[in-house]
């Protein structure tokens, strides 16, 4: 029996089930938006059903993630620190080899075909990193559309790399001034612009959040991470994964992870980013922290005060910088088939010097949570095989890291 229970829920749930027809995984999910975008949101998840799932389009996208993205990444021994932690093997998906350098590629490249077999010329999207908006504009470019990202005034400052890497590919970029000038508030004005252009417009949402059918989209079309870790764990090296770990913002990398092993005895960890501490105030962790309540068009857990009004985050890592959460990973923490814990921004800063100085691999800050978590349960544990998922590479952060560090460059 593993320490999660994995065997006696298998019995109860299957998970390839949800959601239901109506979007919910239990009772998070659903559709909790204005009636102008309810024709849009229906009119999407009839043309997911008909052209996402046609043999065609999947081939298609197959070729495309192939000769485009540079899929399948590849499953990496991290042999050093595994001998230097302890008895436990730690492997890393190297989603940071990615063209764009992320995951965020694979839901992108997925949605801007979607849109464009639908008829519709023109993207809008939110970014908080700025892997999100980089890659939408990338698939933008590859496919014609123009292409707007809204991205929040501090996250601005903070990704100055990205902000000037989606220009470059034709993207025009919004500032957004207002609430906490982050994520939040992004995807709070791409919500409004997509209400005005429903006609001519596709919302390429970034992460497993928002109203149905986007959490199951998005976690579909990012699900090519676990297949891939399926097959290359037993085919590369023959052997299973005991333990699953991924950094949870949105939460679309983990999900993408998780969701082809959810039926099988494999722990799965979601670590969310803890800031200053849990009990600072000053946080993103609304799975450790949160309670349920609505937000951008779904039920999940959220972080809201006793008025109801969301309340402000704090993460050293701009993509993990978001008050909710992804409705399918509310929904599997309440029934305790995955387990989410959260890393501060101190640890998460030491797993990603870690990393870089023993590996040669520079993590993004979002990672560098799963990394941080992942190192320390490796001391504690003997002989487990503990995959995780390198979310994205640290080009983008950087500065920040600089910063942090005092290093003049």
């Amino acid at each position: 029996m593993s320490e999660y229970q994995t065997k006696n829920l298998m019995k109860k749930i299957n998970y390839k089930n949800f959601p239901d027809k109506n979007g919910y995984f239990a009772e998070f999910g659903g559709k909790f938006v204005s009636e102008t975008l309810m024709h849009p949101l229906n009119e999407l998840l009839k043309s997911y059903n008909k052209i996402a799932k046609s043999t065609n389009f999947r081939n298609e996208l197959k070729k495309e993630l192939s000769q485009f993205v540079g899929r399948p990444t590849p499953i990496y021994h991290a042999s050093r620190i595994s001998k230097e932690l302890g008895n436990c093997n730690i492997f890393l998906k190297r989603e940071d080899l990615n063209h764009t350098g992320a995951h965020k590629i694979n839901n992108a490249m997925g949605q801007a075909m979607l849109a464009k077999s639908m008829g519709k010329k023109r993207i809008i999207a939110e970014t908080g990193a700025g892997q999100h908006g980089v890659a939408t504009a990338t698939a933008c470019a590859r496919y014609d559309l123009k292409c707007v990202i809204y991205m929040g005034s501090k996250d601005i400052q903070r990704q100055k790399i990205n902000v000037y890497r989606m220009k470059l590919l034709g993207a025009e970029v919004i500032s957004v001034d207002s609430g906490s000038k982050t994520l939040k508030d992004a995807l709070n004005e791409a919500l409004r612009d997509w209400v005005t252009n429903v006609d001519d417009t596709h919302y390429i949402i970034g992460s497993v959040a928002g109203p149905h059918p986007y959490p199951m989209i998005v976690r579909d079309f990012q699900s090519v991470i676990g297949h891939e870790c399926k097959k290359q764990m037993k085919t590369l090296f023959n052997k299973k994964p005991n333990i699953l770990v991924a950094c949870v913002g949105g939460g679309s990398n983990a999900i993408g992870m998780f969701h082809p092993f959810l039926n099988e005895d494999v722990d799965m960890i979601g670590v969310e980013a803890a800031g200053l501490g849990l009990n600072t105030g000053k946080h993103a962790a609304p799975l450790n922290k949160g309670k349920p309540g609505i937000l951008h068009g779904n039920r999940t857990y959220i972080m809201e005060d006793d008025n109801g009004q969301i309340e402000s985050t704090h993460s050293i890592s701009a993509g993990l910088d978001y008050p909710g959460v992804g409705p399918e990973h509310s929904w599997l923490k309440n029934n305790n088939r995955v387990k989410y814990v959260s890393v501060t921004d101190k640890e998460a800063l030491k797993a990603f010097h870690y990393l870089t100085e023993k590996e040669g691999i520079i993590p993004a800050l979002e990672t560098a949570h799963a990394l941080a978590y992942a190192f320390k349960i490796a001391k504690k544990l003997n002989k487990k095989n503990i995959l995780i998922n390198l979310s994205g590479r640290g080009d983008k952060d950087i500065d920040t890291v600089a910063l942090l560090n005092r290093i003049q460059v």
